[in-house]
């Protein structure tokens, strides 16, 4: 039971954060700063300037991510450590791929905090291997934590 109720934290949590930062038109980003920031209509995020096909390119691949999580958290519920491990490396870690995207960015801190966050989705992998539901709830908690601030950082 305990286990279930961690989870159902962990998904409720998600929740809120997919329906915070998962936003891709700017004035929905733009409303909800507005409420953040009580009443500013200033974005103070870093805008990172991309071309549209890039910011298109950079919008699925975070979807991509939301989903790998999404998958994570099913895989965790069902006791299914291996495959979530697996999802972690393949999907969120710090492939070659992912290397080489991150290293396309000119700006420095955006590059460093996606890179980051492969690295701390290629230790929840490794903690997810280990099969330990509060280890691995840290690591996912660490990782997400990656999107949240960069989220708050940077808007395309």
């Amino acid at each position: 039971m305990k286990r279930v109720m961690t989870l159902f934290g962990v998904v409720c949590t998600l929740g809120i954060s997919i329906a915070v930062y998962a936003k891709d038109k700017a004035d929905g980003m733009e409303s909800m700063m507005q409420h953040h920031q009580m009443g500013s209509t200033t974005d103070h995020r870093t805008s990172l300037h991309l071309p549209e096909q890039m910011k298109a390119r950079q919008l699925a691949n975070m979807r991509s991510h939301l989903d790998a999580v999404r998958n994570i958290i099913g895989l965790m519920a069902s006791g299914k450590f291996d495959a979530a491990s697996d999802t972690a490396h393949q999907k969120l870690g710090l492939t070659p791929e992912m290397k080489k995207m991150c290293n396309m960015f000119e700006n420095d801190d955006f590059r460093s905090m996606g890179l980051a966050f492969h690295k701390s989705a290629d230790k929840l992998g490794d903690e997810l291997k280990t099969g330990d539901m509060k280890r691995s709830l840290a690591a996912l908690h660490n990782t997400v934590s990656s999107c949240v601030q960069c989220h708050a950082t940077f808007r395309q």
